[in-house]
């Protein structure tokens, strides 16, 4: 069969489906942007004619990361915010955003957010920002599989939009995301917390989620002061107000979950649910730790995110995996509490079932669309190589990532981004910046 690219003689393949195959000496090819074969090495060079051959020798492949929820264009707010909890840092932040964040910022910092995320090797990101059509332009247009829609505020917010021009940016989101282009993504609508949407705004959310059959995502129980602020102004906790407005029947990905009581946790399961376990950012900012070790014994399904670049301060899925993996055991006082196998799937398969994609990507099976990292091996901190799983979890980092497919195109050749100028892209940033700043 012809393939446009023959993907040879791997190191390994990290399949990350629920079995948590490894193939070693392996290869895949790729037509059309989907894979259409996986096994050894000489079985699938056999099969195929290849239009071009990427030699694989001493890498291993895997899928792309998904990065569950982050802020993409808040790169350009990298060390706004620190030392602070998370009331503070939405003090300083929303400040800066409302100076900063126009529409040619956001494009600017997607675009920058984007490129940083490819070469970290994510290659899916449920982006939550606004001005949700420059920020589509901005990382579409680097080759990022971006998953963003309108946010909502019941009040004007840092865009100072209306919840009516809200609502009409909402219903006009289909057409703009056809419009746009980039990778298939799902329609995805965006209430920020429960503490910053009322009730009612709640509600009509989660009828146009059903008639627009679009998805949800929102920040929930995040640390002790926003339960409490919640308590005050809504009489009930987070998740009980996505309960009680509908948001829950519409299984969305919540983002943090860090203060969940058992009431929480039941509901949430019930509904079918998913969380974005934010490690990185829930630690600098001292929200707390989410027991998703927990979680996922009542049945919620976990992905993990990285939040924005001014809490985090990077994009960096690697660094979320290894303090995933370290804070579950630390939490449990279990070192045996979650494997490394099951960390990679958290930030592969796990994420893309939580998006409704779960058969589109999120690991490496005929059928399913290439997006697609190399890691290279042949490094001091990866020699030996026991066991992949535990090398990309404990040993590996961005530094290893050799190349990234998305929807079979080689957005990242080479650890070079093939779709954008990177040195006029930096320069750019820091230009948007300082003139912000004058």
């Amino acid at each position: 069969m012809r393939a446009d690219l023959l993907i040879d003689s791997a190191r390994g393949i990290l399949v990350c489906d629920d079995a948590s195959t490894v193939l070693m000496d392996a290869s895949a090819a790729v037509a059309d942007g989907r894979i259409i074969a996986v096994g050894p090495a000489d079985d699938v060079r056999s099969q195929v004619s290849a239009d071009r051959v990427l030699d694989a020798r001493g890498m291993l492949l895997m899928p792309g990361l998904v990065n569950l929820h982050t802020h993409l264009p808040m790169t350009l707010l990298r060390g706004v915010a620190e030392d602070v909890d998370l009331q503070g840092f939405l003090e300083m932040v929303w400040a800066e955003e409302a100076r900063v964040m126009d529409p040619s910022g956001v494009e600017l910092g997607a675009r920058l957010g984007a490129v940083e995320a490819l070469l970290c090797g994510t290659t899916t990101a449920l982006d939550m920002y606004f001005h949700p059509e420059a920020c589509h332009v901005g990382a579409a247009s680097a080759g990022l599989r971006h998953v963003t829609g309108p946010v909502f505020f019941s009040f004007p917010g840092p865009d100072g939009l209306s919840w009516e021009q809200r609502m009409d940016l909402a219903r006009r989101w289909p057409d703009a995301l056809r419009s746009i282009g980039g990778p298939h993504v799902p329609l995805a609508l965006m209430p920020h917390a429960a503490y910053t949407v009322d009730l009612a705004g709640l509600a009509e959310i989660a009828r146009l989620a059903d008639e627009l059959g679009a998805m949800v995502t929102t920040h929930a129980a995040e640390n002790d002061t926003e339960t409490a602020d919640t308590l005050a102004s809504r009489g009930m906790r987070p998740i009980a107000c996505f309960a009680e407005s509908g948001i829950l029947r519409q299984r969305p990905v919540l983002a943090h979950a860090v203060r969940m009581d058992d009431d929480d946790v039941s509901a949430v399961a019930g509904a079918g649910a998913s969380v974005a376990h934010c490690p990185g950012s829930n630690l600098k900012l001292a929200s707390g730790a989410a027991d998703v070790v927990g979680y996922r014994q009542r049945g919620i399904p976990v992905g993990l995110g990285t939040d924005g670049c001014s809490s985090s301060n990077d994009l960096d899925m690697f660094v979320v995996m290894r303090l995933a993996a370290d804070l579950a055991r630390l939490l449990r006082s279990d070192p045996a509490a979650i494997s490394a196998a099951d960390v990679v799937r958290m930030a592969t398969l796990d994420g893309a079932r939580a998006l409704g994609m779960g058969e589109r990507i999120g690991s490496v099976e005929v059928g399913k669309e290439a997006d697609l990292i190399l890691l290279d091996t042949r490094v001091p901190h990866l020699t030996p190589l026991r066991n992949p799983h535990t090398a990309v979890v404990f040993s590996a980092g961005r530094s290893d990532v050799r190349h990234v497919l998305v929807a079979g195109e080689l957005v990242v050749e080479d650890r070079r981004p093939t779709r954008v100028d990177v040195p006029a892209l930096l320069a750019a940033a820091d230009a948007r910046v300082a003139t912000a700043a004058s």
